[in-house]
């Protein structure tokens, strides 16, 4: 059975001592929960502080984005060395701010995954559909390109440290979330693609988190699918007792 794993995402958002606070409340209150993994992604500047509130506890230290390159000039990166060195062990590659604000490629995307792998971290892969596409009934097709094209060249003796988020763009901050059934349709069709580019033995091992608008409310009727493996949250990640609330229905879901 696949653990749970629920992590928050929180952007560009917080002071220091802000997220000190949360990071000291997540990490105290997400240790009584069993049966599943946790982690928050805090930015940059805030990764080494936010490291040392998180010691002595489970829950795990998160990067929103690095570049593929070891080291060299470029202006305003972090490498995934720099990241290991604040004993950062989840990275985020694909968000869709990052594919869709800032304009990053499948094939950019694609190096970005490969040196997070080979760095030891784990690798987040966000895929989703804008709303456009899902009405144009594209889900299906945008999801196994970005699928596809970002897991590009990795051996499956390597899916170990892969999880994929499922994002639909239309629900990310809109307040808006795939209904349960939209949910599991699609994390469904990712693992039935998952298994054509490894096999299903290591498709069956792979998380897929949920994210778009996930909040302590919605959080137990989306975890109830069985494709659901946990969430990639935003806005209610912010709140120590509402991401508490999404941590404890994904454990209290698979547990049934």
């Amino acid at each position: 059975m696949r653990t749970p794993f629920v992590a928050g995402n929180w952007k560009m958002n917080l002071n220091k001592a802000e997220a000190i606070a949360l990071a000291k409340g997540v990490s105290e209150k997400a240790a009584g929960v069993a049966g599943v993994d946790t982690a928050v992604i805090p930015a940059f500047v805030h990764i080494d502080a936010v490291g040392h509130a998180l010691v002595g506890g489970k829950t795990g230290l998160g990067a929103q984005d690095f570049y593929f390159e070891k080291n060299g000039a470029f202006t305003g990166e972090v490498s995934t060395a720099m990241l290991t060195d604040l004993c950062v062990k989840y990275v985020l590659v694909g968000h869709s701010e990052r594919r869709h604000v800032i304009g990053e490629t499948d094939a950019l995307l694609n190096k970005k995954l490969h040196a997070g792998i080979n760095a030891g971290l784990t690798v987040i892969l966000c895929i989703g559909e804008k709303l456009e596409e899902r009405q144009a009934n594209k889900t299906f097709d945008v999801c196994k390109t970005q699928l596809v094209e970002g897991l590009k060249g990795l051996d499956k003796s390597k899916a170990g440290q892969l999880v994929i988020a499922y994002e639909p763009v239309w629900a990310i901050g809109t307040g808006l979330n795939a209904t349960k059934e939209q949910a599991q349709e699609v994390h469904a069709y990712v693992r039935g693609e998952l298994a054509k580019i490894f096999d299903k033995a290591t498709a069956d091992g792979i998380r897929i988190q949920y994210g778009g608008s996930v909040k302590a409310a919605n959080a137990a009727e989306l975890m109830s699918q069985p494709d659901v493996d946990g969430a990639l949250v935003g806005g209610a990640a912010l709140k120590v007792d509402e991401f508490l609330g999404i941590i404890t229905a994904a454990a209290a879901a698979k547990r049934k």
